[in-house]
């Protein structure tokens, strides 16, 4: 969970100066009250309306906030934005906020325009530019698990926020990430709005695929090779939010999935498959359409109904978590 605090900083003094000449045995008192500080706790699953304040108090508000790797202070609204995760990247375009720089190695399709030379190149998604980000001077980093070993280095040039889901609670955290984006650069409402509107249509979803009483099973391919998914893995929304009974439910919990063959596809038989190519983001020579192809398949129901749903892998694999990646995500559920 993450933990917000609010500082408004700014002296406001009201002088109320009395003089009394008729009675001299009468006292005189000013008062000068100074709301000097405010501190705010507030939890980013909380969606409610964006605060009222002045260009003044807006412009002097700092936010202390706490993550699963440290503490960190930033001024409200930071204007120089380093981006390593695509899904902080997808949300703060669909709010329309501007950064300055990226990785670019594996820029997903949706999110192409940030690889205009307008924006910095601050390394890869696992090796940053050092150099370059302190050239940069930036007000905020924000980063994801592919940059987690090196926090500390980043956190030593500029504040640095991590930011995070787990496929076993997809939901919940994608709402508390955008939340705290929408605090830190004032898109309370449109965030609100945003998520109003996604939880609806998950629920429209849900409800259509748990009144179809059919189960799925979800693969990683990688250049020939295919590992099976779960109800606790990184794809465990297809089961969990958006409805799909695991055709097995004691598939091993294992970051890479566990290992499966086609034979192991037929014996569950399931009634969708769902498909994210690896290989498709990091290089392969084989595709999943070319792998799925083959005779053992055909003895399925997901390949007789044309039920094998390859997801967008640029999405799925590396970009899930953002706004508009998590719709994409729901388009590609379609079910037939």
């Amino acid at each position: 969970m993450i933990i917000i605090m609010k500082k408004k900083s700014g002296l406001l003094f009201i002088v109320l100066i009395f003089s009394m000449v008729i009675f001299a045995s009468c006292n005189s008192n000013s008062e000068k009250p100074n709301k000097e500080s405010e501190t705010v706790n507030t939890e980013t699953s909380n969606l409610g309306g964006e605060e009222k304040l002045g260009s003044e108090e807006t412009e002097n508000i700092t936010m202390t906030i706490k993550h699963e790797l440290g503490e960190v202070e930033i001024q409200k609204n930071p204007e120089k934005v380093i981006v390593f995760d695509y899904a902080t990247l997808d949300s703060l375009d669909a709010m329309g906020v501007e950064i300055i720089g990226l990785p670019k190695s594996n820029i997903p399709a949706f999110l192409e325009k940030f690889a205009d030379t307008q924006y910095a190149d601050v390394g890869t998604l696992f090796e940053p530019n050092f150099e370059k980000i302190y050239e940069l001077k930036p007000d905020v980093i924000f980063i994801s698990g592919r940059q987690a070993e090196v926090y500390e280095e980043l956190a030593k040039i500029a504040p640095t926020i991590y930011l995070t889901v787990d496929g076993a609670d997809y939901m919940n955290q994608f709402m508390e990430n955008v939340s705290l984006l929408g605090e830190i650069f004032g898109k309370e409402e449109f965030v609100a709005n945003e998520l109003a509107e996604l939880t609806g249509e998950i629920q429209k979803l849900k409800e259509a695929v748990m009144a179809t009483g059919e189960n799925a099973l979800v693969v990683m391919a990688n250049d020939g090779s295919i590992s099976a998914h779960g109800d606790k893995s990184r794809f465990a929304i297809i089961h969990g939010d958006f409805g799909f009974p695991p055709v097995d439910p004691n598939i091993e919990v294992s970051k890479h999935g566990q290992s499966i063959s086609f034979e192991y596809i037929v014996e569950k038989n399931p009634d969708y498959l769902f498909v994210v190519d690896r290989a498709a983001i990091a290089g392969g020579s084989v595709s999943a359409e070319q792998i799925f192809d083959n005779e053992l398949m055909k003895q399925t129901k997901v390949y007789q109904e044309d039920r094998i749903i390859y997801l967008n892998s640029q999405v799925w694999y590396v970009a899930s978590g953002g706004l508009t990646g998590t719709k994409i995500m729901i388009e590609d559920m379609k079910i037939k």
